[in-house]
């Protein structure tokens, strides 16, 4: 897109491209350097500039490509493509300016420029054989633009490097000259013309180029050399999470949420997380949810492998206790909710809709499916009864008061109607459902009689590794959770909040849940939520239609971690989340060519299938052992916090500190 004068010569408080070029600067308040242009070097301030140019058809390579395959980020099974001229763009680990100059001449007087050279070239061609092979070459280069329609044009291209140290300008003049090598053109360092194509280089200056720096070629060879890859840049939206340039590691703020929406490039935010173990899933969302709550969001987590202890700990005792509320389900002390209760008392579709799908789930397996005759005398039942709690105050809106009216009074209506046992049995309804009703074996799960107080803390964890295994408490307790977030929801208007299911999702994924999660991803939409599932069973997404009709179809930003343990099976993932080719060749590209010096995992963003980029979550030694899942790091934070007087925070600075730097000591 083409700059506007504000951003060509700047405004109030932000620099323009100009002024950025004078002081070699990024940043919005430069400040004003000399510029010395000597003839054996040049500065701006304190800086000194070293120039490689591309000005000579005999340094450039026999062939040139618009891509060229990246070896370190390639895999046998996919390709990374990068430009031709990537390894001087951004894998170029230094300050510095690629210039690329074309001059669209008169192409019609180029070509006869070339005719009138080439005859001279003919009649010198007895005084030199050099004459002779040079009008060869001339004939070949006319008879291509002849024949091809190429349009022959002027470029010229220079890698303008800097530092303020002499020892590190040499190490940058040997990395500049090994790039340009990988491009096989031939380095030339310019040690001449430094200040005169630092001057053409300003931007609208190019009327200044020394002509004689340039060489003939086409328009198509000529743009081989444009580099087209770009370091990403931090959102300018107010919210979002802090990751690394996977290249330079240079800290950027993205927003995967809001930005997105306002542009149409997602219709939600929703988001579906994949990555196997050990691929630092749980590290990302730890390191996500923390900069949500830091953002004013409230954030629930159903998990299921106590992931997001440090993180909750460390909540709760910088509240005080008002926050980092951490439930565990236990015999003693099990999750209960009462899912006819409405503080309001009014009952929408939706949440008749919701308390249906959770008595459907109870009373039916997973394999199998109710009949139609079913569903509406089930629905007409909780709307009787819904109806019946509104005229009679004496009723109290619970399941077991619900049970005892289909028992005595929906049974009468279904009488009076001649409704056939085969289409809707009561007995068999009653019976399944009798252990959730008062004296039965789980009598406590919808029956509370308080709500789970979920309003005032942000940042809730419902940790359910005690029940994981158990057909029944799982399913039930995942979606009471779920109601209870929905039921929040609607009461906190105009504020974030967010749901992450680790792998509690699978509870739900049946085909009677399949409407109940497409009703939480439409509420969850429009009460300004977030909810995201995060998996790393492959089997469980590519087996499971509900996952991809129900999660997946629902969650316009797909995050990926390491997939390389799915190679052999990338083909179904790719399929089934709808990922191009391209976007397959980054998410395979991940950690495959990480910093030795530098501790972080790679991850995969695309947004409503349109955006996608790889970042890293590189954190800090305190994020790290505060986020951190592995059980004996885990154990020896928490052993020095008990040291400590129960001072997780403390016991994160000393740890830290005692890996930066062994002579420490951490207690």
């Amino acid at each position: 897109t083409r700059l506007a004068a504000s951003e060509i010569t700047g405004q109030d408080g932000k620099a323009g491209i100009i002024e950025k070029y004078f002081s070699l600067s990024q940043t919005d308040t430069t400040c004003l350097k000399d510029i010395g242009l000597y003839p054996e070097e040049m500065r701006v301030g304190d800086d000194i500039l070293c120039l490689h140019t591309l000005s000579d058809v005999e340094d450039l390579p026999g062939k040139v490509g618009t891509d060229t395959r990246f070896e370190k980020l390639s895999t046998d099974r996919s390709d990374c493509r990068l430009s031709f001229a990537a390894p001087v763009g951004v894998l170029l680990s230094c300050n510095h300016v690629y210039n690329q100059f074309i001059f669209i001449d008169d192409h019609a007087e180029n070509l006869k420029n070339f005719e009138q050279t080439a005859r001279n070239m003919q009649s010198l061609s007895r005084y030199s054989r050099a004459n002779q092979v040079n009008k060869e070459w001339i004939d070949e280069y006319l008879n291509e633009a002849h024949s091809k329609g190429l349009v022959s044009v002027r470029c010229h291209c220079n890698v303008m490097a800097w530092s303020d140290d002499r020892e590190e300008l040499k190490r940058i003049r040997n990395d500049v000259g090994s790039q340009l090598a990988l491009m096989e053109c031939k380095p030339r360092h310019n040690t001449v013309d430094t200040p005169t194509l630092f001057w053409a280089g300003i931007p609208g200056n190019e009327a200044d180029f020394p002509a004689e720096e340039s060489f003939y070629t086409f328009l198509g060879q000529a743009l081989c050399l444009f580099v087209e890859e770009t370091n990403y840049k931090s959102s300018l939206s107010p919210f979002g999470i802090k990751m690394v340039d996977r290249v330079s590691g240079r800290p950027l703020h993205i927003d995967i949420s809001d930005l997105p929406m306002k542009k149409g490039i997602t219709t939600n935010r929703n988001k579906f997380i994949l990555g196997p173990s050990g691929s630092g899933k749980s590290f990302f969302t730890n390191h996500m949810v923390r900069q949500y709550y830091e953002q004013g969001a409230h954030v629930l987590l159903v998990d299921t492998g106590n992931s997001y202890l440090g993180l909750s700990q460390l909540i709760h005792n910088r509240t005080h206790g008002e926050d980092g509320i951490y439930f565990t389900y236990t015999n003693e002390n099990p999750i209960a909710f009462n899912p006819f209760y409405v503080e309001d008392g009014v009952f929408d579709i939706e949440k008749k809709e919701s308390i249906k799908t959770l008595i459907l789930t109870l009373w039916k397996r997973d394999d199998e499916a109710p009949k139609r005759s079913e569903e509406v005398a089930l629905s007409n039942a909780v709307s009787a009864y819904i109806e019946l709690t509104g005229k009679d105050r004496s009723v109290t809106p619970c399941f077991n008061t619900f049970y005892e009216f289909v028992r005595d009074d929906y049974r009468r209506q279904l009488e009076q109607k001649n409704v056939r046992e085969k289409d809707f049995d009561i007995d068999n309804f009653l019976n399944v459902l009798e252990p959730y009703y008062r004296g039965g074996e789980y009598d406590y799960l919808l029956n509370s009689d308080k709500e789970l107080d979920l309003l005032h803390k942000r940042f809730i964890v419902f940790e359910l590794d005690n029940i994981k295994d158990h057909k029944i408490l799982f399913p039930v307790t995942t979606i009471i959770i779920m109601e209870a977030f929905i039921n929040k929801m609607r009461k906190l208007k105009g504020i974030r909040k967010l749901i992450l299911i680790e792998e509690a999702w699978k509870a739900i994924a049946s085909a009677n849940m399949a409407d109940y999660i497409r009703y939480l991803y439409k509420t969850v939409r429009k009460y300004f939520g977030e909810a995201i599932v995060v998996t790393q069973e492959i089997e469980d997404i590519i087996s499971s239609p509900i996952v991809k009709e129900s999660i997946i179809n629902n969650s316009d930003c797909k995050i990926l971690l390491d997939q390389r343990k799915y190679l052999n099976k990338f083909n179904s993932i790719q399929n089934l989340l709808g990922l191009t080719d391209k976007e397959r060749s980054r998410i395979l590209s991940i950690n495959m060519a990480n910093h030795p010096g530098r501790k972080y995992k790679e991850v995969f963003f695309s947004l409503g299938g349109t955006q996608s980029a790889v970042y890293a979550t590189e954190v800090s030694l305190e994020e790290y052992y505060t986020f951190t899942t592995e059980e004996s790091e885990k154990m020896e934070l928490f052993a020095l916090a008990d040291k400590l007087g129960g001072n997780l925070e403390l016991a994160i600075k000393r740890l830290a500190e005692s890996k930066r730097n062994p002579q420490s000591s951490t207690t």
